[in-house]
């Protein structure tokens, strides 16, 4: 049975996933028709902000389904911990610039803004998740998450 409220896990996935279609479809097709017309330093920058904001989603959504795997029993808190789902994205994901350029698309700097604040949420979970790891509490299994919206 469905717990009653919805977990902070499974709240920050959905939105990602709606996040990233969203990103899909933005660069796949509204944002074609306005680069024929710009010059290219312009177009290379903008390319640049898409890969920023496809590194935030993929850092995010890579940590999620890993986090929901461990909390499932699908892996265990040390293939979790391992090098493989660890959380990183460097410098360039974690810099909130972007959204303020002018020159950039509307689409394009709200893209940058909403991919930011979930990815610096995601990063506060993976140090909390970490940090409760490192105290030696063991994540349950069976639908019973340990990290709920009101331990927030």
């Amino acid at each position: 049975m469905r717990q009653m409220h919805e977990t902070l896990i499974d709240k920050t996935f959905a939105e990602g996933v709606a996040l990233t279609q969203e990103a899909r479809n933005y660069i796949a097709y509204h944002d074609r028709a306005p680069r024929a017309a710009n010059e290219l330093p312009h177009c290379l920058h903008v390319g640049y902000q898409h890969t920023r904001v496809s590194a935030r989603l993929i850092q995010a959504m890579s940590w999620l389904l890993a986090i929901k795997a461990l909390l499932a029993g699908e892996i265990s808190q040390e293939q979790f911990s391992s090098p493989t789902f660890a959380f990183s994205g460097g410098e360039e994901c974690a810099d909130p610039s972007g959204p303020d350029i002018e020159q950039l698309p509307s689409g394009l700097r709200s893209l940058l803004e909403r991919s930011y604040h979930l990815y610096s949420r995601v990063q506060r979970l993976d140090g909390m998740v970490k940090a409760r790891m490192m105290a030696g509490e063991v994540p349950e299994f069976a639908g019973h998450n340990v990290i709920q919206l009101h331990s927030l």
